[in-house]
């Protein structure tokens, strides 16, 4: 038997968009809906086929597959349907019912737990622990299960009763006609149960707030603004699902000789004009400890010497940035006498042997002056014309 065409299944073109092929598996899932049609094998199995269809064409990477190959494409990778019953559709293809059919996630035909409330715990570390790699200990707070009444809520020796509105099922149907809509009972909010004598420790939450304390490696390389997770340590689903999660968000201090810039390091050092002019073997700090670096001579203000991959770390990665240490040439604000002297008979030198920017800068300037006094003689002779 040949195997159905999933654009025809759904009656919509082979260049179809995303949001048509979606509108048109609504319409046709409405129309086919087991709900809508009790007791109508042949319509579940068109049910079932319209699912089948939307999954392909509904996933880029398939549908792409299947208009190459066809079903014998997506059979060699895989990619072909993964439903095995009604049940299977509803858990994935839920939302695009919405409220209409009692649509979300089931399992077994019901409505999977929601996860608990994430929680969230600031950390602040200094630049070594970052370019390290540090275990630190944190502390945050969560609800843990009252030990007064273990969880019940109830006081104890007393136990909850069950929802005289719902009859314990936690979920009510309303019908109208031939379709039914299942909300949360309003009464016991889905628990199925009412607390009519409450622990006085928790309140009848069942649950108290506790300061938990936790270890958690810090990876080498981070940043402020890094975050990281710890699976399974926020708040109690109060659904009996699955916890929710603790999200770690790192700060790093300022370092006060080192600037960050992304990776990479840079180092502001001072250096004196005779280091500068005549060259000189400096030291200089590094997240390492300190280390000699090597000045040219001639080195000019704000010059860079970069030391490759001693910059930070990245994540998870056997790499690093650089570290770039900026030279600045430090000018003294008070002279002794000698130096005052030395300093006169080198400016003496320099004015009889120009430097060569220096030399440039005043020819440029000798330019600029006389081009001046020219374009000025020009006006004042145009304007005795006039």
């Amino acid at each position: 038997m040949p195997k159905p065409d999933y654009y025809e299944v759904l009656g919509v073109p082979r260049n179809a968009g995303k949001d048509e092929i979606a509108a048109a598996y609504r319409k046709l899932a409405m129309k086919y809906h087991p709900d809508r049609n009790p007791g109508d094998s042949e319509a579940v199995e068109q049910f079932k086929l319209c699912a089948a269809a939307y999954e392909i064409l509904g996933n880029p990477e398939k549908r792409a597959l299947y208009d190459q190959y066809g079903h014998a494409g997506l059979e060699a990778n895989g990619g072909g349907s993964q439903f095995h019953d009604v049940n299977d559709i509803f858990g994935a293809f839920g939302d695009i019912f919405g409220a209409f059919f009692g649509g979300g996630h089931r399992t077994g035909g019901h409505r999977a737990p929601a996860p608990g409330n994430d929680v969230r715990c600031n950390l602040t570390i200094d630049l070594h622990e970052a370019a390290r790699g540090i275990t630190k200990e944190i502390t945050f707070r969560r609800h843990e299960t009252c030990t007064a009444c273990s969880g019940s809520g109830s006081k104890p020796g007393k136990k909850p009763e069950r929802c005289p509105y719902c009859g314990g099922q936690g979920r009510i149907t309303q019908s109208t006609g031939i379709f039914s809509i299942q909300t949360t009972c309003p009464k016991c909010r889905g628990e199925g149960a009412i607390i009519t004598d409450p622990c006085p420790d928790c309140r009848g939450s069942g649950l108290i707030p506790q300061t938990v304390n936790r270890e958690i490696k810090i990876p080498a390389g981070v940043d402020t603004g890094t975050r990281l997770r710890m699976q399974g340590e926020g708040e109690k689903s109060p659904e009996g699902g699955p916890p929710g999660d603790c999200y770690v968000f790192i700060t790093v201090k300022q370092h006060p000789l080192f600037q960050r810039e992304g990776q990479d390091l840079i180092c502001r050092v001072p250096i004196s004009y005779p280091q500068a002019a005549l060259g000189a073997e400096i030291e200089i700090p590094t997240l390492d400890g300190r280390e000699n670096i090597t000045i040219p001579s001639g080195t000019q203000n704000n010059d860079v010497i970069t030391l490759r991959g001693r910059g930070m770390p990245v994540p998870r990665r056997n790499i690093a940035g650089d570290l770039h240490i900026q030279v600045y040439i430090e000018v003294p604000r008070k002279l002794k006498a000698e130096h005052r002297k030395l300093l006169q008979k080198l400016a003496e030198l320099e004015g009889e042997h120009t430097l060569p920017e220096k030399k440039n800068f005043f020819s440029k300037l000798g330019d600029f002056v006389a081009e001046f006094f020219t374009e000025k003689k020009d006006r004042k002779e145009n304007s005795k014309e006039e």
